[in-house]
Parts: C-alpha cells; sequence; structure tokens
C-alpha cells in the first residue's frame, strides 16, 4: 500500500520528496543531492498518469520504500518527470537519484530476483551493497556520435558499477568482467543477462569502451542487449 503524507518536516528532510511509500527502512540508499530545476505547473504525472499511479502501487505492493518527486524541467529538453528516489530496495544502493517510476520498479525487483540470488548460489556469499554511477545527468549519449540525449537525461537510467558482498569482496564492472575468477564473470553475466529480460536498453562492457567499468539500464526504445 502506497503511504500518503504532506508532514512539512518530512518534505523538509526529504527535500524534493512529495510522499513517501512502503515500510519502514531497514536499509538506507545513499543518494544525491535533491536535483535542482523549475518544478513544472499543473497535475503531477503521479497524480494524473494511470501508468504511473500502478507503478507506485507496485512499489508499495513490493515493500520497497520510496519518495515521489515533482516534476520537473530543468532546460535543454533534460527533465525529472513521474520520477521517484528510492529509499530501501531490501539492500542498500548507492549515488541513486531521480529514477521514472518504471525504471525505479524495474531496478528494485532485479535487486531482489536477480542479483541477490546469483550472488548467494554462484559466490556463496549475500550481496550487502549495490555501486552505482548514479541516475540523472543532464547530457548526451556519451560514447556515440548521434547528439542524442542521453536516458540519464530523462531520469530513466542507471549506471551499475560494482558489488560489495558479505564476506568482504567487492565484485566491480571494471577489472572483473573479464579478469575476475570464473565464478566472478558468471556471476557478472548471470545478472547482466537477467537485465536484459527486464530493460529496454542494457551495456556492457562489451558493447564499447565507454562502459568499460560499469552496466547502463535504461527504458527507452528497445529491447536492445549487449
Amino acid at each position: 500500500m502506497v503511504v500518503r503524507c504532506s508532514a512539512p518536516f518530512l518534505l523538509a528532510f526529504l527535500a524534493l520528496a512529495g510522499c513517501v511509500g512502503g515500510p519502514k527502512a531497514k536499509h538506507s540508499i545513499a543518494h544525491k543531492k535533491p536535483l535542482k530545476g523549475q518544478v513544472m505547473r499543473g497535475p503531477q504525472l503521479a497524480q494524473s498518469d494511470p501508468d504511473i499511479k500502478q507503478c507506485l502501487a507496485d512499489l508499495g505492493a513490493a515493500k520497497v520504500r520510496y519518495a515521489s518527486l515533482p516534476d520537473r524541467d530543468f532546460g535543454g529538453g533534460c527533465s525529472a518527470l513521474g520520477s521517484v528516489q528510492l529509499l530501501d530496495i531490501g539492500t542498500p544502493v548507492t549515488n541513486l537519484g531521480a529514477m521514472k517510476c518504471p525504471l525505479a520498479r524495474t531496478f528494485a525487483a532485479w535487486a531482489h530476483y536477480a542479483v541477490r540470488p546469483a550472488a548467494r548460489q554462484i559466490l556463496g556469499s549475500e550481496v550487502v551493497k549495490i555501486e552505482t554511477m548514479g541516475t540523472y545527468s543532464c547530457r548526451n549519449i556519451i560514447g556515440g556520435s548521434s547528439g542524442k540525449l542521453s536516458q540519464h537525461a530523462l531520469s530513466n537510467a542507471v549506471d551499475v558499477s560494482a558489488f560489495l558482498l558479505a564476506d568482504g569482496r567487492r565484485i566491480a564492472i571494471k577489472g572483473g568482467w573479464t579478469q575476475g575468477s570464473s565464478n566472478e564473470r558468471k556471476f557478472l553475466k548471470t545478472v547482466h543477462d537477467s537485465a536484459c529480460k527486464r530493460f529496454q536498453i542494457v551495456l556492457s562492457p562489451d558493447y564499447n569502451s565507454a562502459h568499460h567499468d560499469h552496466m547502463h539500464f535504461d527504458m527507452g526504445r528497445g529491447p536492445f542487449c549487449k
């Protein structure tokens, strides 16, 4: 169930947050500072779009804690519309900022149903942290010549760089993708292949040199997996 709230002190604490959903947090997510930009007038997508409403309900049903963010226009085609900030998905995650709700829902499910079981089965240890390079960034596609805006500019992408295990190991994309142990490589390929079944676009070090140290996931036009 999605919990709606309007207490001033909570809004101040969450900065951009409009409401928080899901149960009480057991794991905190290290996220970036609130984004600045013009709050768009009129009904927010979280209030008016049935797909976003369903997405928020799905997050609540999955016991994911999140903060709804106001729709913002940053200029130059960059925006954060129908976005949330994930607060607790059951596993701590670093550097998460604004994410379109469907991206956040897919990311949370991938972490729960793909990453955690794969770590237990292949590496024999629990994932205690997922490291990312962030979500929203107003920029063009890196490593391409199209000059088109990246899905990061629409708060519709996330870059995953490493996984920290309970036994102290850190499985990083950089180096680990091709030079890790056989089980580490198997783990990374397994979570990559699972991501390809969930996200629209998945890019790994196999795609180009710009992705040598992370896996890029987005919900843009696809499917495309490399």
